[in-house]
């Protein structure tokens, strides 16, 4: 039997931490890397700030299933967080790779 999407779990709310969190530095971490000074990381705030709840949200939602599967799978309740806090990697890689891009290629 597989989570209903959004249901609350740890696996979500790991998620979710992680996306959100991640969210906010994901625009700026690659500016920041090239231009080689942290307070780049923060040039955009209303960016980041979509940013969070665009991959606290979609944490949230992969993180939610990803995690009780992988507990059921190892039937070891850590794996469940360690899972979601994956899922919530995932959103937040994508947007840092996009931002990537958007600096490289302009």
């Amino acid at each position: 039997m597989s989570p209903s999407l959004g249901a609350a779990s740890m696996g979500a709310l790991a998620g979710s931490v992680v996306g959100a969190i991640g969210g906010l530095f994901a625009l700026g971490i690659a500016p920041a890397v090239i231009g080689r000074n942290p307070a780049l990381l923060f040039q955009t705030p209303i960016l980041g700030l979509i940013s969070f709840f665009i991959c606290g949200g979609l944490g949230w939602l992969i993180g939610g299933q990803l995690g009780p599967r992988a507990s059921r799978q190892f039937n070891f309740s850590l794996a469940e967080i360690l899972a979601g806090s994956a899922g919530g990697l995932i959103p937040v890689v994508a947007i840092a790779a996009w931002g990537w891009y958007m600096v490289t290629q302009h």
